[in-house]
């Protein structure tokens, strides 16, 4: 069994990745800290999930952590950020490759 390149938490100052909306009175942002499957078992399943930090206006600035699905993330957030790592673990996920093609990252 391969091991998931995104398993293992890290730090908020140092996320995977980092997507983000506008909001209103400033901007809503979603740090990706850990993924608990490989990213190829991400793709068919809708309940996949993400560890994650977020903050926005309606936190005042504070973090709150938890899991949120990938697929609300993906669906309603643009890409802001991405570490190698990420890049790498999702190089074959064609929802993934079109939010960095957007975001010129």
């Amino acid at each position: 069994m391969a091991k998931n390149p995104l398993g293992k938490s890290r730090e908020v100052e140092n996320p995977y990745a980092i997507f983000s909306v506008p909001f209103e009175n400033g901007e809503w942002e979603v740090r990706i800290l850990k993924t608990y499957k490989l990213a190829a078992n991400e793709i068919d399943d809708p309940f996949a999930r993400w560890f994650t930090f977020a903050r926005s206006p309606m936190t005042f600035g504070s973090w709150e952590g938890g899991d949120q699905y990938r697929k609300e993330i993906l669906e309603n957030f643009s890409l802001k950020f991405t570490s190698e790592e990420f890049r790498n673990a999702y190089q074959n996920d064609p929802e993934i490759q079109q939010l960095i093609k957007r975001a010129r990252l």
